[in-house]
Protein backbone atom coordinates (compact mmCIF):
# COMPACT_ATOMS: atom_id res chain seq x y z
CA UNK A 1 0.00 0.00 0.00
CA UNK A 2 3.33 2.34 0.72
CA UNK A 3 4.19 1.47 -2.54
CA UNK A 4 0.81 2.58 -4.39
CA UNK A 5 0.59 5.72 -2.40
CA UNK A 6 4.11 6.80 -3.02
CA UNK A 7 3.15 6.41 -6.83
CA UNK A 8 0.01 8.13 -6.19
CA UNK A 9 1.79 10.83 -4.69
CA UNK A 10 5.16 11.14 -7.18
CA UNK A 11 2.00 11.23 -10.09
CA UNK A 12 0.16 13.83 -8.39
CA UNK A 13 3.49 16.12 -8.28
CA UNK A 14 4.56 15.74 -12.01
CA UNK A 15 0.94 16.63 -13.27
CA UNK A 16 1.03 19.54 -10.58
CA UNK A 17 4.67 20.64 -12.31
CA UNK A 18 3.41 20.25 -15.89
CA UNK A 19 0.33 22.33 -14.80
CA UNK A 20 2.02 24.70 -13.44
CA UNK A 21 4.65 25.48 -16.30
CA UNK A 22 1.59 25.20 -18.97
CA UNK A 23 -0.02 27.80 -16.62
CA UNK A 24 2.79 30.46 -17.20
CA UNK A 25 3.31 29.70 -20.89
CA UNK A 26 1.14 31.76 -22.84
CA UNK A 27 0.66 32.07 -26.83
CA UNK A 28 0.14 34.78 -28.95
CA UNK A 29 -0.47 35.37 -32.90
CA UNK A 30 1.97 37.86 -34.94
CA UNK A 31 1.66 39.17 -38.01
CA UNK A 32 4.62 39.59 -39.70
CA UNK A 33 5.84 41.26 -43.10
CA UNK A 34 7.54 38.58 -45.38
CA UNK A 35 10.63 40.03 -45.54
CA UNK A 36 11.49 39.83 -41.96
CA UNK A 37 10.79 35.65 -42.01
CA UNK A 38 14.03 34.68 -40.98
CA UNK A 39 15.01 37.38 -38.71
CA UNK A 40 11.31 36.09 -37.07
CA UNK A 41 11.78 32.75 -36.82
CA UNK A 42 15.42 33.08 -34.95
CA UNK A 43 13.64 35.64 -32.73
CA UNK A 44 10.81 33.72 -31.84
CA UNK A 45 12.46 30.36 -31.10
CA UNK A 46 14.93 32.89 -29.05
CA UNK A 47 11.99 34.45 -27.18
CA UNK A 48 10.11 30.52 -26.62
CA UNK A 49 13.92 29.23 -25.12
CA UNK A 50 14.05 32.03 -22.94
CA UNK A 51 10.33 32.82 -21.51
CA UNK A 52 8.78 30.14 -22.27
CA UNK A 53 5.93 31.83 -24.69
CA UNK A 54 4.98 31.20 -27.91
CA UNK A 55 4.78 33.51 -30.46
CA UNK A 56 2.82 32.36 -33.99
CA UNK A 57 4.07 33.62 -36.33
CA UNK A 58 2.17 34.26 -39.98
CA UNK A 59 3.95 35.83 -43.14
CA UNK A 60 2.60 37.81 -46.36
CA UNK A 61 1.93 41.65 -47.56
CA UNK A 62 2.20 44.69 -44.97
CA UNK A 63 -0.92 45.74 -46.29
CA UNK A 64 -2.86 42.72 -46.36
CA UNK A 65 -2.36 42.56 -42.81
CA UNK A 66 -3.54 45.81 -42.07
CA UNK A 67 -6.85 45.12 -44.22
CA UNK A 68 -7.15 41.92 -42.29
CA UNK A 69 -6.42 42.93 -38.44
CA UNK A 70 -9.19 45.90 -39.61
CA UNK A 71 -11.74 42.87 -40.40
CA UNK A 72 -10.75 41.30 -36.96
CA UNK A 73 -8.12 38.98 -37.60
CA UNK A 74 -7.32 36.87 -34.94
CA UNK A 75 -3.64 39.24 -34.54
CA UNK A 76 -2.16 40.27 -31.44
CA UNK A 77 1.21 41.74 -32.38
CA UNK A 78 1.85 43.57 -35.65
CA UNK A 79 5.77 43.23 -37.61
CA UNK A 80 4.73 45.61 -40.43
CA UNK A 81 7.35 46.98 -43.18
CA UNK A 82 6.40 50.38 -42.85
CA UNK A 83 5.25 52.82 -40.04
CA UNK A 84 2.17 54.35 -41.79
CA UNK A 85 0.52 51.09 -41.06
CA UNK A 86 0.86 50.83 -37.16
CA UNK A 87 0.15 54.45 -36.76
CA UNK A 88 -2.82 53.96 -38.42
CA UNK A 89 -3.97 50.55 -36.33
CA UNK A 90 -3.62 52.91 -32.91
CA UNK A 91 -5.45 55.95 -34.88
CA UNK A 92 -8.11 53.90 -35.41
CA UNK A 93 -7.90 51.92 -31.92
CA UNK A 94 -7.03 48.77 -33.03
CA UNK A 95 -3.86 49.57 -31.67
CA UNK A 96 -2.58 49.95 -28.30
CA UNK A 97 -1.59 53.55 -27.52
CA UNK A 98 2.33 54.68 -27.95
CA UNK A 99 3.59 50.76 -28.14
CA UNK A 100 4.10 51.26 -32.08
CA UNK A 101 7.89 51.56 -32.32
CA UNK A 102 11.04 51.35 -34.91
CA UNK A 103 11.98 47.55 -34.57
CA UNK A 104 14.28 47.15 -38.01
CA UNK A 105 15.25 49.85 -40.81
CA UNK A 106 15.09 47.46 -44.40
CA UNK A 107 17.61 48.08 -47.25
CA UNK A 108 16.92 46.90 -50.50
CA UNK A 109 18.78 45.55 -52.79
CA UNK A 110 18.71 44.94 -56.56
CA UNK A 111 19.95 41.06 -56.80
CA UNK A 112 20.47 38.13 -59.27
CA UNK A 113 21.11 34.72 -58.72
CA UNK A 114 23.66 34.77 -61.23
CA UNK A 115 27.00 36.08 -60.69
CA UNK A 116 28.26 39.37 -62.55
CA UNK A 117 24.99 39.90 -63.65
CA UNK A 118 24.30 42.78 -61.46
CA UNK A 119 26.58 45.57 -61.85
CA UNK A 120 24.71 48.90 -60.35
CA UNK A 121 22.56 50.89 -61.43
CA UNK A 122 23.89 50.24 -64.87
CA UNK A 123 22.46 47.18 -64.85
CA UNK A 124 19.05 48.80 -64.96
CA UNK A 125 19.99 51.41 -67.55
CA UNK A 126 21.24 48.92 -69.43
CA UNK A 127 18.21 46.47 -69.53
CA UNK A 128 19.60 43.75 -71.02
CA UNK A 129 17.33 41.00 -69.16
CA UNK A 130 14.09 40.29 -70.07
CA UNK A 131 12.31 40.64 -66.56
CA UNK A 132 12.55 41.95 -63.28
CA UNK A 133 10.90 41.00 -60.21
CA UNK A 134 9.36 43.57 -57.66
CA UNK A 135 6.28 43.21 -55.09
CA UNK A 136 3.08 44.73 -55.07
CA UNK A 137 3.98 48.06 -54.61
CA UNK A 138 0.54 49.06 -53.28
CA UNK A 139 0.45 46.10 -50.57
CA UNK A 140 4.07 46.07 -49.63
CA UNK A 141 6.78 48.99 -48.75
CA UNK A 142 9.94 47.56 -50.10
CA UNK A 143 7.39 47.30 -53.83
CA UNK A 144 7.23 50.83 -53.15
CA UNK A 145 10.55 51.70 -52.86
CA UNK A 146 11.69 49.69 -55.82
CA UNK A 147 9.31 52.17 -57.89
CA UNK A 148 10.77 55.08 -56.32
CA UNK A 149 13.75 53.89 -57.36
CA UNK A 150 13.28 53.67 -60.80
CA UNK A 151 11.57 56.57 -60.57
CA UNK A 152 14.63 58.11 -58.98
CA UNK A 153 16.65 56.92 -61.98
CA UNK A 154 13.90 58.14 -64.50
CA UNK A 155 14.09 54.44 -65.78
CA UNK A 156 10.22 53.57 -64.58
CA UNK A 157 8.62 54.12 -67.78
CA UNK A 158 11.30 52.11 -69.34
CA UNK A 159 11.68 49.20 -67.40
CA UNK A 160 7.79 48.91 -66.87
CA UNK A 161 6.90 46.14 -69.47
CA UNK A 162 9.78 44.18 -68.14
CA UNK A 163 7.93 43.80 -64.21
CA UNK A 164 6.86 40.86 -62.82
CA UNK A 165 4.93 41.49 -59.48
CA UNK A 166 4.95 39.51 -56.57
CA UNK A 167 2.16 39.64 -53.57
CA UNK A 168 5.02 40.03 -50.87
CA UNK A 169 8.89 40.21 -50.91
CA UNK A 170 8.70 36.76 -50.79
CA UNK A 171 7.41 36.23 -54.11
CA UNK A 172 9.51 38.65 -55.59
CA UNK A 173 12.46 36.64 -54.42
CA UNK A 174 11.06 33.18 -55.61
CA UNK A 175 10.74 34.90 -58.96
CA UNK A 176 14.33 35.47 -58.99
CA UNK A 177 15.13 32.24 -57.48
CA UNK A 178 13.42 30.37 -59.88
CA UNK A 179 15.07 31.66 -63.11
CA UNK A 180 10.91 33.55 -64.05
CA UNK A 181 12.92 37.00 -63.53
CA UNK A 182 16.66 37.32 -64.20
CA UNK A 183 16.93 40.11 -61.47
CA UNK A 184 14.38 41.15 -58.92
CA UNK A 185 14.25 43.75 -56.43
CA UNK A 186 14.36 42.39 -52.92
CA UNK A 187 15.39 42.78 -49.37
CA UNK A 188 18.73 42.77 -47.89
CA UNK A 189 17.75 40.42 -45.26
CA UNK A 190 16.83 37.62 -47.80
CA UNK A 191 20.39 37.74 -49.71
CA UNK A 192 22.55 38.30 -46.77
CA UNK A 193 24.26 35.21 -46.74
CA UNK A 194 24.06 34.67 -50.46
CA UNK A 195 28.07 34.07 -51.87
CA UNK A 196 26.91 33.03 -55.34
CA UNK A 197 24.79 35.63 -56.61
CA UNK A 198 25.24 39.30 -57.66
CA UNK A 199 24.11 42.36 -55.97
CA UNK A 200 23.45 46.23 -55.75
CA UNK A 201 22.67 47.66 -52.60
CA UNK A 202 20.21 50.52 -54.24
CA UNK A 203 21.87 53.79 -52.15
CA UNK A 204 18.73 54.83 -49.89
CA UNK A 205 18.97 58.46 -51.42
CA UNK A 206 17.00 56.46 -54.10
CA UNK A 207 13.94 55.89 -52.02
CA UNK A 208 12.47 57.12 -48.37
CA UNK A 209 13.83 54.75 -45.48
CA UNK A 210 11.97 51.86 -44.76
CA UNK A 211 11.20 52.20 -40.98
CA UNK A 212 9.75 48.54 -40.56
CA UNK A 213 7.51 49.85 -37.10
CA UNK A 214 5.77 47.07 -34.88
CA UNK A 215 2.51 47.34 -32.42
CA UNK A 216 0.63 45.62 -29.95
CA UNK A 217 -2.88 45.41 -31.19
CA UNK A 218 -5.90 45.45 -28.96
CA UNK A 219 -6.46 41.86 -29.11
CA UNK A 220 -3.18 41.29 -27.31
CA UNK A 221 -2.85 43.88 -24.32
CA UNK A 222 -4.05 41.23 -21.93
CA UNK A 223 -2.18 38.90 -23.49
CA UNK A 224 0.99 37.54 -21.49
CA UNK A 225 2.67 36.32 -24.67
CA UNK A 226 2.15 39.68 -26.67
CA UNK A 227 3.17 41.93 -24.33
CA UNK A 228 6.31 40.14 -23.69
CA UNK A 229 7.04 39.53 -27.19
CA UNK A 230 6.89 43.18 -27.83
CA UNK A 231 9.45 43.89 -24.90
CA UNK A 232 11.88 41.36 -26.23
CA UNK A 233 11.88 42.39 -29.87
CA UNK A 234 12.97 45.85 -28.14
CA UNK A 235 15.54 43.79 -25.99
CA UNK A 236 19.46 43.58 -27.00
CA UNK A 237 18.74 39.40 -27.90
CA UNK A 238 16.28 40.41 -30.58
CA UNK A 239 18.43 43.41 -31.74
CA UNK A 240 21.26 41.11 -31.82
CA UNK A 241 19.57 38.91 -34.58
CA UNK A 242 17.75 41.69 -36.34
CA UNK A 243 21.29 43.29 -37.22
CA UNK A 244 22.91 39.41 -38.18
CA UNK A 245 20.26 40.51 -40.84
CA UNK A 246 21.53 43.38 -42.13
CA UNK A 247 18.83 45.92 -40.78
CA UNK A 248 19.66 48.99 -38.82
CA UNK A 249 17.54 48.97 -35.39
CA UNK A 250 15.42 51.42 -34.83
CA UNK A 251 16.76 54.33 -32.92
CA UNK A 252 12.98 54.28 -30.71
CA UNK A 253 13.36 50.17 -30.20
Amino acid sequence: MKVITSLKLALGVALACVAGSSAFAAQTNVAVAANFTDAAKEIAAVFKAKTGHEAVLSFGASGQFYTQITQDAPFQVFLSADNERPKKLVDDGLGVAGSNFTYAVGKLVLWSKAPGVVKGEETLKQASFAKISICNPVAAPYGAAAVETMKALKLYDTLKPKLVEGANITQAYQFVQTGNAEVGFVALSQVINDKDGSRWMVPQSLYAPILQDAVLLKKGASNEAATAFIAFLKGPEARAIIEKYGYEVGKSS
